[in-house]
């Protein structure tokens, strides 16, 4: 083994700093995609739920609004 310092070259630490970047790219790049399928993921669970939401109404919620109108009908004058 020897003591000898290998000396430092730029093509050596550019070499080294493309790789650096790359896998700072690839983490940025998995990290926006995980976190594009979480918001994609909530978002579809939101409709997926709001849609069994609305076929869970009974005929009784479809005339639940009935006494908020005043009676304009069969009044007669």
């Amino acid at each position: 083994m020897s003591n000898e310092l290998e000396p430092v070259t730029p093509e050596s630490e550019s070499a080294d700093c493309g790789r650096t970047a790359s896998h700072a790219l690839q983490i940025v790049g998995w990290f926006s995609a995980g976190l594009a399928f979480a918001v994609l993921s909530i978002y579809v669970g939101a409709e997926i739920r709001s849609r069994y939401l609305f076929r869970r109404r009974t005929p009784y919620d479809f005339y639940s609004n009935v006494g908020e109108h005043p009676a304009e009908f069969g009044m007669g004058i």
